[in-house]
């Protein structure tokens, strides 16, 4: 038995889907200074030092958190259900849309079966949030050793920016469900920010209305256009996916464009694609609360729980300037076309 499944994560909605950072480039400059402050909040958490951090929390939190008692509970069932740290397996933080976000994934007595995910995110002296859980796993895949068959592209022109990508939990939340067990979410990103102004509109963002492009040819085995976008921070679980479709490689490998812009899409079922035709434009529909696109390669021509996702490496691209030949991106790389 898990005794420390009861241990919180608490914190507001900062991004894609859930709350995390993106980095940009990996470490932010001053990272050292960073991290140094991120071990700060994590030693007064575990010194039970309520008063050093209650006012520092943002308004939700401390409401979340049920007032200075609430964090002091909080930091002692931490501190007892975990003991001491044994050993740390990451430590990063980075910079985005200036805030600070600090992840530690660690080792404790208290937890000897599997390591602690500590996360904190900060603006200035405000604290954002503050995480504390077992580390996720990914779900188990028969695709781990895969090799992408078909030739891939990358399904747009312009640069994008990986906000969740990677193999392991803390570079992309995907890896625990079966069918987006290596998806990707990107978006264009200037200055470390995702969009211009204060973000209340999706024509805010840089990739909302950016072209969208097949990455290998293929057939259409799923297109759908109608479902409006939403606004930003709202979401619709009911259509994950959103505006999206499928594409049919021919050789078992289906590829999956989600949360297309509302009447973009420019193809339909049965339709036969080349590699660099435009699909649709980048939008903001279904499960998500800012334009973005949810990529991912899977075995079967419709999305669901059905299907299995698959390892996509992309070939002859750039990630933060330096060519690729064949790779799979990860979280925080600007990545663009070769040409």
């Amino acid at each position: 038995m898990n005794t420390f499944s009861n241990v919180r994560c608490v914190g507001a909605a900062l991004a894609l889907l859930v709350a995390a950072a993106l980095p940009v480039d990996g470490q932010a400059p001053d990272s050292m200074a960073l991290i140094e402050q991120g071990r700060g909040l994590t030693r007064q958490l575990f010194a039970g030092d309520a008063q050093a951090l209650f006012p520092r929390l943002s308004p939700e939190l401390q409401r979340l958190m049920g007032g200075e008692a609430g964090i002091q509970a909080f930091a002692t069932q931490v501190a007892s259900t975990l003991g001491n740290e044994t050993g740390t397996e990451v430590e990063e933080v980075v910079a985005f849309q200036g805030a600070a976000f600090y992840t530690r994934i660690a080792r404790f007595e208290g937890q000897p079966n599997g390591t602690v995910t500590i996360s904190w995110a900060w603006r200035g002296d405000t604290i954002l949030t503050a995480g504390v859980r077992p580390t996720p796993q990914p779900a188990p895949s028969g695709y781990v050793d895969y090799q992408t068959k078909t030739a891939l592209r990358l399904p747009f022109d312009d640069e994008f920016t990986v906000y969740w990508g990677g193999r392991h939990p803390h570079q992309n939340y995907h890896v625990v469900y079966p069918n987006q067990r290596f998806a990707y979410d990107l978006v264009i990103a200037r200055d470390a920010r995702t969009h211009t102004g204060d973000g209340t509109r999706n024509e805010d963002y840089y990739c909302f209305g950016r072209p969208i492009l097949a990455p290998a040819a293929g057939v259409i085995t799923v297109a759908v256009d109608t479902l409006p976008d939403n606004p930003p921070g709202e979401m619709t679980p009911a259509a994950p996916a959103g505006n999206h479709v499928i594409i049919d490689h021919g050789n078992g490998e289906y590829s999956l464009l989600a949360h297309l812009q509302s009447g973009s899409v420019q193809v339909s079922a049965g339709d036969a694609v080349e590699a660099g035709d435009t699909l649709a434009a980048c939008g903001n529909s279904g499960n998500t609360s800012e334009p973005h696109l949810h990529y991912h390669l899977q075995d079967a021509p419709e999305f669901g729980p059905a299907a299995r996702g698959m390892p996509a490496f992309f070939v002859d691209y750039l990630a933060n300037d330096q060519p690729v030949e064949r790779g799979e991106p990860v979280r925080g790389q600007r990545i663009r076309p070769r040409r």
